[in-house]
């Protein structure tokens, strides 16, 4: 499938930047990467009509200008775009994020090797560095992990190298969950993966739940975690501002999630929650 690039430039950039993300998360588009002008959005072609982001700020354009603009972005102009700007991506001195025409650097205690396909989550995103970096936090050997809206199956395979097992990797997008199977493969790890979402979810329990995903979806399938997480288990939630913290803590208060750690990262913000069941 191809995708459509929305690239939406505001003027000023905040607050609006994250009200827009939020509303078009709710019309499909499934992944949105921020810069100095605005952010772009993504959404799978067969799934866009034309002037479907208006529907998004029709409701309240006063105070903000904004400028839109759509590119067709076929699947095999990414891993062009990937060859020449991606950088390797240093978490902690733990862990080393690199693509496999970067050199190996056996120092590092863990080395992920990732090619994405029209998958997001290469590492760069500030949440998919808090979520490394809290991840890294966890006792994961032989616990049994969830990485929901997994992209590029990054936190799934950091889990499975930190000894998680099993391992489940859940997105919506058909193309994160072929982009995870091979990532897993590159880097020798053995993973479950599932298309689809919070409906994947079966009779089964999980120790640690990882889910970068964003606020709107977060809060409607908070339960739907919850239902799914041991005892004294963790969540980390991530894929939202730091301003949404206070918004998530109170949905997750009333499914019995307990707020315990968070760290900032450039107005972003990851968050650790506990299973407060007595």
């Amino acid at each position: 499938m191809d995708y459509i690039e929305l690239a939406v430039n505001l003027t000023p950039r905040n607050p609006f930047a994250d009200l827009f993300i939020d509303a078009l998360g709710d019309v499909g588009f499934e992944s949105f990467v921020e810069n100095e002008n605005g952010f772009l959005a993504y959404i799978q072609q067969q799934h866009y009509a034309e002037g479907l982001e208006k529907t998004c700020w029709a409701w309240n354009m006063e105070g903000v200008a904004i400028e839109t603009s759509t590119t067709l972005i076929p699947r095999k102009n990414w891993n062009k775009d990937w060859e020449e700007n991606f950088k390797p991506i240093v978490v902690d001195n733990k862990v080393y994020i690199h693509a496999p025409f970067h050199p190996k650097k056996p120092a590092f205690a863990h080395q992920i090797v990732i090619e994405p396909k029209m998958s997001f989550g290469t590492g760069h995103h500030q949440t998919t560095h808090l979520m490394v970096q809290l991840t890294l936090k966890q006792t994961l050997l032989k616990k049994r992990v969830l990485d929901m809206g997994c992209g590029t199956g990054i936190l799934a395979i950091l889990a499975a190298q930190m000894g998680a097992n099993p391992v489940v990797a859940i997105d919506i997008d058909d193309w994160s969950i072929e982009n995870t199977k091979e990532n897993a493969a590159r880097n020798k790890v053995g993973l479950e993966t599932r298309l689809g979402g919070a409906e994947e979810l079966k009779a089964e329990k999980f120790d640690v739940i990882l889910a970068n995903i964003n606020l709107n979806i977060l809060m409607a399938d908070m339960a739907a975690y919850r239902a799914v997480l041991e005892d004294k288990g963790t969540i980390i939630f991530s894929g939202f501002y730091a301003q949404d913290l206070e918004t998530l803590r109170a949905e997750a208060q009333k499914c019995g999630l307990q707020l315990t750690q968070s760290l900032e990262r450039e107005d972003w913000i990851a968050a650790v929650f506990v299973n407060a069941k007595d």
